[in-house]
């Protein structure tokens, strides 16, 4: 081989080669038929996916909308906060008169606990009407000894 003689082919001679080359068309059809349905089914899902996100857009925009009437809604209701501290200072005091009523009614238990006590140990004592045609010596209780 001479060293002027090039052993490349030249761009239009490979372009002609590609076209013409049964072969390479054989093999280019195997692979769009491989590659197409991934590629159908992928555009397919990729349109899905477009449509959910608009359905969610008009989903998300009717919740704003929601949600700018519930706060039009509390905005224009009074402040409860004065009342429900008032309510608070109330039962604070509510649960100091049931806390004094609960010691009165303690006290009280025991008081009739002593007073039951104390008449079962002390006799029943009568006194006796006096007569006035009766001397003076009449028997008495004394009420000294009794306590």
């Amino acid at each position: 081989m001479d060293d002027t003689e090039s052993t490349t082919t030249s761009a239009d001679e490979n372009t002609g080669n590609l076209c013409d080359n049964p072969t390479r068309d054989t093999l280019a059809e195997g692979l769009i038929s491989l590659l197409k349905p991934t590629v159908d089914q992928l555009d397919d899902r990729v349109r899905a996916t477009r449509i959910s996100q608009l359905e969610l857009k008009q989903q998300i925009d009717s919740l704003n909308e929601e949600l700018q009437k519930v706060r039009q809604a509390l905005n224009d209701h009074p402040d409860l906060d004065p009342y429900v501290k008032k309510l608070i200072a109330c039962k604070q005091r509510v649960t100091v008169i049931l806390n004094v009523l609960q010691t009165t009614q303690d006290r009280l238990n025991e008081i009739r606990r002593m007073v039951n006590k104390e008449k079962s140990v002390r006799p029943i004592v009568t006194t006796v009407p006096q007569e006035p045609e009766q001397s003076t010596s009449a028997v008495v209780p004394d009420l000294g000894s009794i306590n």
